[in-house]
């Protein structure tokens, strides 16, 4: 993320305890970098996603918990809906049964 030419971050932004403090950094980021190649939205929640998917199982659990919370942060702050969280409904029997 050093040499990306997607986004100027803030040092140490996804270090922060705080998934508000996170989000306001990212958004304060895309809403002033001229490199950014596409809405500060979709910016700054790319930036967090490659983060976290760079990531891998090297962050810690609580480390990946909070970068998690920062996208819904992300979100409000942009007047986004929240994620829509996967159930699974569907029991043992129905999942065997043909479609």
């Amino acid at each position: 993320m050093r040499t990306s030419n997607a986004l100027d971050l803030e040092h140490g932004v996804f270090t922060k305890r705080s998934p508000r403090a996170i989000a306001r950094s990212l958004k304060r980021s895309a809403e002033h970098s001229r490199r950014r190649k596409s809405a500060p939205f979709r910016s700054a929640m790319s930036m967090l996603n490659f983060h976290i998917n760079r990531g891998g199982k090297s962050l810690s659990r609580s480390q990946r918990k909070v970068l998690e919370a920062a996208k819904g942060e992300l979100r409000k702050f942009y007047g986004r809906k929240p994620h829509a969280r996967k159930t699974h409904t569907r029991t043992r029997a129905q999942k065997s049964a043909p479609r």
